[in-house]
């Protein structure tokens, strides 16, 4: 899929963004050398950027160390996003729910680029229920959401998106793009996509689609849990609940009711 480009004039706000994105949950702190090497940028460019970053607050300095994390402003944003979601509003009830009948993990996801975001997660009764924190990001083609996103695009656009060689997080992971490409299939047909240990060992989810007014995938809701919770014989009851709330939320996003 070609990509917009940006307008003359956009490429020191194009830099900052690049910087931020940097920050992850398991990388929260970088130094400067480390951030110029990271970005591709000289060093004077990279700290002139952080210097106006830090002067609004979406950078802070950890005084100690020297090194740079994301500011107040980030989790000031972040807040008000989530809080705008209209996705997110109308699905939370329909997780809880999940969460409530089958005492595992619910979450909401979106593909963003080649990475599946959870945009919100209500966690199960459990110790063990394979949650995760809201704004983490995992690799598609590893994850029951990112099958059924995936699964909706083309397959021209699905190979421009992911990463090549695809790297085998599991050793049941799908390292093989033919057979992802039958995975795929496998989802549009079902309707639903699960993933066994693909990307945690003991780990097991199943996902669905949320269709809007359009008929486009929205977004995509799951639940998880262990396998040695979610076994064979639950599956097909617990695979109908995700399906049934997921059509539940996509009827409250306009799209025709089946």
């Amino acid at each position: 899929m070609a990509q917009t480009k940006p307008y003359p004039g956009t490429q020191a706000v194009l830099r900052a963004v690049s910087l931020l994105k940097v920050f992850t949950d398991q990388r929260p702190e970088w130094g400067l050398t480390e951030l110029t090497q990271e970005v591709g940028l000289n060093k004077t460019t990279t700290f002139r950027l952080l210097t106006a970053l830090e002067s609004e607050g979406m950078i802070t300095r950890n005084n100690q160390s020297d090194a740079y994390q994301l500011g107040p402003a980030i989790v000031m944003l972040g807040g008000r996003a989530l809080r705008s979601n209209d996705l997110r509003s109308i699905s939370r009830p329909e997780l809880k729910a999940l969460v409530a009948s089958v005492g595992e993990t619910a979450s909401l996801e979106l593909l963003t680029g080649h990475e599946m975001l959870i945009l919100d997660e209500i966690s199960g009764g459990h110790v063990m229920s394979g949650g995760q924190t809201i704004g983490t990001r995992w690799p598609a083609y590893a994850t029951s959401t990112g099958k059924v996103m995936l699964a909706s695009l083309d397959w021209d656009e699905v190979e421009s998106i992911l990463p090549q060689p695809l790297a085998a997080i599991t050793p049941k992971t799908i390292t093989s793009m033919d057979m992802l490409h039958r995975a795929l299939d496998q989802v549009r047909v079902q309707g639903f996509a699960v993933v066994d240990e693909e990307l945690e060992m003991g780990l097991r989810a199943v996902a669905a689609p949320l269709y809007d007014f359009d008929g486009d995938v929205a977004g995509v809701i799951s639940l998880a849990g262990p396998t040695l919770r979610l076994t064979d014989q639950r599956l097909p009851a617990i695979t109908e609940l995700v399906l049934s709330a997921a059509r539940r939320i996509s009827v409250q996003l306009g799209a025709q009711p089946d």
